[in-house]
């Protein structure tokens, strides 16, 4: 128990430092893609940033695994986490880095009860479509077939991918963008079921509040005329005894 809550107190006290290194991941993976003339210095400590994130996710995971009082259970039970950690070293690729960056935010911020699920899905959507035009966008812009050359071409095209409207003007040629396509498609779906579900658990809760509050009054409603009933009574036995 005592480890379990060193893990706990590890989660909560790491919860933003790490999100804050998520930022920075972000904007040193948007640096070299955004400004492709970027000098070689800015491009190295873009990707030096990169791997620091990246590393600082893997020792939390290593941190956490080590506070596990069970910890077989642990890698079993975040075992998304463990892919994440692994990826880039098996191919170090940037769009390695960013997906299981991506993953291990996804992780850590669904174990952090202070967020809302709202204010999750709306974040989610907002990181997908950024790093979603992104990835496409360095993938496409060099390709001869391509028709992906501006970042407002990739924001357009991974809004429609996510939304599953696909109006094909702008479609990816690479294989690897064509992966990304896929990514984006199954996670807005995903998101719109999430989405979805919240809507109707809202309205479900709101309905059964209503009904709960409902029975309360009607029984507040029924025991005040009880008690009406039985004041009418008692008034009426006096009635009686001051008569005789």
């Amino acid at each position: 128990m005592q480890q379990q809550s060193a893990q706990l107190r590890w989660e909560q006290h790491t919860q933003r430092p790490l999100f804050g290194l998520a930022l920075a991941f972000a904007v040193a993976y948007a640096v070299p893609i955004v400004q492709p003339d970027a000098s070689a210095g800015v491009v190295d400590l873009c990707t030096a940033v990169e791997w620091v994130v990246w590393g600082a996710f893997a020792l939390d995971y290593v941190i956490r695994l080590m506070l596990a009082e069970q910890r077989l259970a642990f890698v079993r039970t975040h075992w998304l986490d463990l892919g994440a950690v692994l990826l880039p070293l098996l191919q170090p690729m940037r769009l390695l880095r960013l997906v299981s960056t991506l993953l291990l935010v996804g992780q850590r911020a669904r174990m952090a009860s202070q967020i809302m699920l709202t204010t999750y899905v709306g974040g989610a959507v907002v990181g997908l479509l950024m790093f979603g035009s992104l990835a496409v966008l360095s993938v496409e812009r060099d390709s001869p077939d391509g028709n992906i050359r501006t970042l407002g071409d990739a924001v357009w095209w991974s809004f429609t991918t996510m939304t599953t409207v696909g109006y094909g003007d702008h479609a990816p040629t690479t294989g690897l963008g064509r992966m990304l396509a896929v990514g984006l498609m199954l996670s807005g779906i995903a998101l719109l079921g999430v989405v979805t579900a919240n809507i109707a658990a809202w309205f479900i809760a709101r309905f059964d509040k209503d009904d709960v509050e409902e029975r309360r009054q009607t029984e507040a409603i029924r025991e005040l005329t009880e008690e009406v009933r039985a004041l009418r009574d008692e008034l009426a036995a006096l009635k009686g005894t001051s008569a005789k």
